[in-house]
């Protein structure tokens, strides 16, 4: 599996110019997208739907909500 591209805005586009702010979007070469966001899953975990669930190995992070609207037009739909 490897990164084929950045998907929205880079970090530095979005305006971080420190690097202490760096939430972003990849997609794979699988298909899949791996997100970089901050971990939230012991804050988030309990507030999940009921019809929700994470397996062990899997972690809630948050991302801004730019970093996702400026990669929108650039999600596939298929």
């Amino acid at each position: 599996m490897k990164i084929v591209r950045r998907v929205g805005a880079s970090p530095r586009e979005r305006g971080s110019l420190s690097g202490q702010s760096c939430p972003d979007i990849f997609e794979l070469s699988d298909g899949n997208f791996a997100v970089i966001g901050t971990e939230a899953t012991p804050l988030l975990d309990p507030e999940l739907p009921h019809d929700a669930s994470r397996a062990d190995d899997e972690r809630i992070v948050v991302i801004t909500r730019e970093t996702l609207l400026r990669a929108k037009a650039q999600i596939p739909d298929a």
